[in-house]
């Protein structure tokens, strides 16, 4: 637990035991479920934590409470990560009222039917008033559920941002926010662009010193930061003018490709990296596509199609909405070489992707011929200026 300002603490919980989060994402630095906490004339509870670390933070709850009940539990999402310890909260504290919206009620039914509980239902801008601390709440609706709302603390500026700036990796592992926090938006809220858009909007006519979010840490300096890195990303700009090269690879030979087109573009000062996506953590795949300019997908050509984990990637950009890039295909098969028209079939969905017109086509093994595609693509690569903004 600690200090957020002088009259709210923080008492969420650190999960290193979890392997997924989601049941899909690689976690290796585990992740925080947060709660936070408002001691005024009226106390109130932000959210609770996963069940599975429920007995931890009801521990955390008590002792910051130091013998005093919460009149208020406000939930701000409804997933269980954040919802699951409710019944228990209510159990403890059945005179808390639970604040929400309409859709809060009804999603919360639905996962634990009818709450024992007074239910305090807000609008839009509604104020709950704490003695010196007024929360408003803000909808910000499909960030990434459809009753997210954020709660604005007017007295000590602080945004309670729900899903939105989190980040995985628990709060005991030191990292860098960027990678990780890069990472969680596009593989859990990268397909709402539009309404992050609408959050952020509204978040700007704020006054904000600090933003609370669900997962990660609390961040409070630097903000204009992490604000551009979310309009960058829910406008489905690039971050950085460059190349990701992910490849499917059986022998080693369209590997072998992929790694010499990215020195090809390094020699020519363009900033590239290449992934095994056999091995990487796709998570960690989509986000780095969606990081760059540019994507170049690498496939053999298998059983008269591409490879599954290129199919499996091609997908899951396709889910979070993977748009205003240049794409470019590097295609491999020993008698029958096909990857690239199906791989190029599967991208013309998608909004706003001119393609390259070079096409490395490698038989078997590369040769000198594919050695010269390899450098053709690399030019038009390095000549190619960054794509425009989402439509």
């Amino acid at each position: 637990m600690f200090n957020v300002s002088d009259d709210i603490l923080y008492i969420g919980v650190d999960d290193t035991d979890i392997d997924l989060f989601e049941g899909q994402y690689a976690v290796p630095n585990g992740v925080s479920y947060n709660s936070y906490l408002c001691v005024d004339d009226k106390i109130a509870v932000f959210d609770t934590v996963d069940k599975r670390k429920q007995d931890e933070w009801l521990n955390n709850l008590g002792k910051a409470l130091k013998g005093a009940a919460p009149d208020y539990l406000i939930i701000s999402h409804t997933e269980p990560d954040h919802a699951a310890c409710i019944p228990a909260f209510l159990e403890r504290y059945p005179s808390a009222k639970v604040v929400g919206n309409e859709k809060t009620f009804i999603i919360l039914n639905r996962f634990f039917g009818e709450l024992q509980a007074e239910k305090l239902i807000v609008k839009e801008d509604d104020t709950l008033d704490l003695g010196r601390h007024k929360i408003s709440f803000i909808f910000a609706p499909m960030v990434h559920w459809p009753e997210v709302m954020f709660s604005y603390d007017a007295t000590d500026k602080i945004l309670f941002s729900a899903d939105a700036f989190g980040k995985f990796g628990a709060l005991s592992h030191e990292e860098e926010w960027l990678d990780e926090a890069r990472r969680y938006y596009v593989n859990i809220v990268g397909k709402y662009g539009n309404p992050v858009q609408g959050a952020l909007k509204k978040a700007a006519a704020l006054d904000i010193n600090k933003i609370c979010p669900l997962h990660g840490p609390v961040l409070g300096e630097n903000l204009g930061c992490y604000l551009e890195k979310y309009d960058l990303w829910s406008s489905y700009r690039p971050e950085e003018e460059g190349v990701f090269i992910a490849y499917a690879s059986v022998y080693g030979n369209t590997a072998a490709a992929a790694e010499k087109l990215c020195a090809e573009l390094k020699s020519r000062g363009i900033k590239a990296e290449t992934a095994d996506l056999n091995r990487c953590d796709g998570a960690y795949a989509v986000a780095t596509a969606f990081k760059y300019s540019k994507l170049v997908l690498a496939s053999v050509t298998l059983d008269a199609g591409i490879m599954p984990c290129a199919e499996i990637f091609i997908n899951k950009l396709k889910a979070k909405n993977f748009c205003n890039r240049t794409v470019g295909f590097i295609q491999n098969g020993s008698w029958a070489p096909i990857a690239a028209k199906l791989m190029r079939s599967a991208f013309e969905g998608f909004k706003g992707i001119s393609f390259c017109d070079v096409t490395v086509t490698i038989n078997s093994a590369a040769d000198g011929q594919t050695l010269k595609q390899l450098s053709a693509l690399a030019d038009e690569l390095a000549n190619k200026g960054e794509k425009g903004n989402a439509n």
